[in-house]
């Protein structure tokens, strides 16, 4: 399945936090993928922690009536994409940091 860009999912979410910008352009090609690997996996992290959010905010809010539970299960799933969030607007970010510092 092709996305509109032309490109396919998954050549599209690497590439989006692939580090060709700012001050990891000058980095070696294997720095460069260390810094994609570690991204991702914090990506992958931070949509874990939000899918127990919301794993724990539907138990705790049905089956247990617990609703201390369910108040906590918000909070992950805040939290979690919160961190996707701001990993995946790194790049822009270090753009404009590291633009406006040259």
């Amino acid at each position: 399945m092709l996305l509109a860009a032309g490109k396919g999912n998954i050549d599209t979410i690497i590439g989006g936090i692939a580090p060709d910008w700012g001050p990891f352009q000058n980095l070696g090609k294997e720095a460069q993928v260390m810094v994609e690997v570690v991204m991702a996996v914090a990506i992958l992290l931070c949509l874990g922690i939000a899918i127990w959010g919301a794993a724990k905010q539907r138990i705790g809010a049905t089956a247990l009536r617990d609703t201390f539970s369910a108040e906590q299960g918000k909070g992950l799933i805040i939290a979690g994409l919160t961190g996707v969030f701001i990993i995946g607007s790194l790049g822009t970010l270090f753009t404009i940091v590291y633009g406006m510092a040259i």
